[in-house]
């Protein structure tokens, strides 16, 4: 094997838009637009594929790829296992549970060749029930079983707007829990709900958990977690005198906190995560069962548990950004460091280019995979710094008009806290390495 490849601006796919960011680009109607839809396209991040369908280009993969990796861990920790199930289900599935038609026109159905009914999954409650099913015999020494699964999901949406927030295809983590019954299912509903706590922690957007409506899912209870968001599409009443809060779907005369007796106050969510305990409402038509300790064939009590990746990926950068500028979570961000190199043939070049590129190299070695080199040598600092600034690059190290001093300095843009350090390279390389072991200890 060669080795790694440093990334370079000058090699990446990253089409910035060049239309100023107060117009509209690529024809999009500006009832669909927000900020965080506006400046994913706008600096090459995603790209509108058709209508409610985007590709992710290499940044934007780069982010959804961390955020995948974070709940990978936090769920490997509470028990869950990855799998991967079939877009395309049966619609005799759906038949059995009585989703077919009460979903209505945003299930995308097809027909094959044979002309058997299929379903494009917007999920897989009827699809894991049915698997589980087929298992010969489950015993409680087996349990609980806890399966999810990372991937596409689609939903005919009839109006999508908002980007990545409401779209038609979108990636999601979905988590299906099986346990012997409603004492054991609680249990692993708090160790999800832990984890869950756990990912929107470590990703350092402000979140909010409340109680939600079941819907189309059934079940016999509902929490969901959103980002507070003018753009949000659902009103929240949250108490002012503990941590409740509830969604305003589950009835607008509630004036009170149920837990503490509290005032209530409204508030705008995009919902990025939603979980459910299901009891029996998918395994007794699908005879999802086990065989208890006494030798009785049971029902499995069934939990779900949602995470949109895309969903956060989108609303996260439509909480941190300005109106002009992308802001990434530090622990997603696609690459949290970028080294801007001085214009070929500028005083700062002949003065410290060379070390500028040893430090790149030292940078990256430190933090493999994670620095990406500005060495776009036909550009200005200023004019990379901009750009650099719109990408959203958390930390960005400036070869500037410091590479000039008796003992040459480089800038250190934190665009978190605002800071701007001037330092030599030994000490970016330990700024660089606390950022890093803080991102690591989170």
């Amino acid at each position: 094997m060669g080795a790694r490849h440093l990334a370079t601006l000058s090699t990446t796919f990253q089409p910035f838009d060049r239309v100023p960011h107060n117009q509209q680009a690529g024809g999009r109607r500006e009832e669909e637009e927000c900020t965080s839809s506006r400046l994913l396209t706008s600096y090459g991040v995603v790209r509108a594929a058709g209508p409610g369908t985007f590709t992710l280009l290499p940044l934007g993969l780069r982010a959804m790829d961390k955020l995948v990796s974070m709940i990978d861990r936090e769920l490997a920790a509470a028990g869950c296992q990855r799998l991967a199930m079939p877009h395309l289900t049966p619609a005799s599935l759906w038949r059995r549970s009585g989703r077919l038609e009460a979903m209505g026109k945003e299930l995308v159905r097809l027909r094959d060749r044979q002309d058997r009914e299929l379903v494009v999954a917007p999920t897989h409650e009827e699809a894991v029930a049915a698997m589980v099913a087929a298992v010969p015999v489950i015993t409680p020494a087996a349990l609980p079983l806890r399966l999810y699964q990372v991937g596409a999901k689609f939903r005919d949406e009839m109006r999508p707007k908002f980007g990545l927030i409401r779209a038609c295809e979108f990636t999601m983590k979905d988590l299906y829990t099986f346990d012997t019954g409603r004492a054991a299912a609680e249990q692993t509903y708090r160790e999800v709900a832990a984890a869950y706590r756990r990912i929107f922690s470590r990703l350092g957007v402000p979140y909010t958990v409340v109680e939600g409506d079941g819907g189309s899912m059934g079940g016999v209870s509902s929490h969901e977690i959103h980002f507070p968001a003018g753009i949000g599409q659902d009103t929240l009443l949250l108490c002012t005198g503990c941590s409740a809060g509830y969604n305003l779907e589950l009835g607008e005369s509630m004036v009170e906190c149920r837990e503490c007796g509290g005032g209530l106050r409204e508030s705008r969510g995009i919902e990025v995560a939603h979980s459910f305990l299901l009891g029996t409402r998918y395994s007794e038509p699908f005879k999802a069962m086990y065989r208890s300790d006494e030798g009785k064939i049971l029902p499995l009590y069934m939990g779900c548990y949602g995470i949109g990746v895309s969903r956060v990926l989108a609303a996260a950068t439509e909480v941190l950004s300005s109106p002009s500028e992308l802001r990434w979570p530090v622990a997603i961000a696609p690459y949290p460091v970028v080294l801007l190199e001085p214009k070929q043939g500028s005083r700062e070049e002949a003065a410290a280019g060379r070390e500028v590129r040893e430090l790149a190299s030292r940078l990256d070695a430190a933090w493999a995979g994670e620095v990406m080199l500005d060495d776009r040598g036909k550009l200005t600092v200023g004019k990379k710094l901009r750009e650099a600034r719109k990408t959203g690059y958390p930390y960005i190290v400036v070869a500037g008009r410091g590479c000039l001093e008796e003992v040459p300095r480089l800038e250190v843009h934190c665009l978190q806290s605002g800071e701007v350090l001037h330092l030599t390279s030994e000490e970016v390389l330990g700024c660089i390495a606390g950022v890093k072991q803080r991102l690591e200890s989170s």
